[in-house]
């Protein structure tokens, strides 16, 4: 079974875009391996959180603010599909 990731972002905090953002480059990087993304309006202010089957992957409070998509995009490899090549990201 593939896995799922969820974005979980504040509204109050207008990070939709950042979220739709990050579903795309996840999509666009990982489109065979992801069964699907999710967008999840958080209840949580200031949450922005990436979860792999309901396992944090990132959490922007933790992390100590956004992290640049690259980075998350190796941190999703690792975890789902860790021989697949980022190209340019992995540099």
């Amino acid at each position: 079974m593939k896995p799922i990731l969820t974005i979980s972002y504040c509204p109050k905090c207008h990070w939709l875009l950042r979220a739709a953002y990050v579903a795309q480059e996840m999509l666009s990087t990982f489109e065979a391996e992801l069964d699907a993304v999710t967008l999840k309006p958080s209840e949580i202010s200031g949450e922005f959180a990436l979860y792999v089957n309901d396992k944090l992957l990132f959490d922007r409070k933790t992390h100590g603010g956004f992290a640049e998509i690259k980075e998350l995009k190796q941190m999703l490899r690792d975890i789902i599909c860790p021989e697949k090549s980022l190209g340019h990201s992995d540099r």
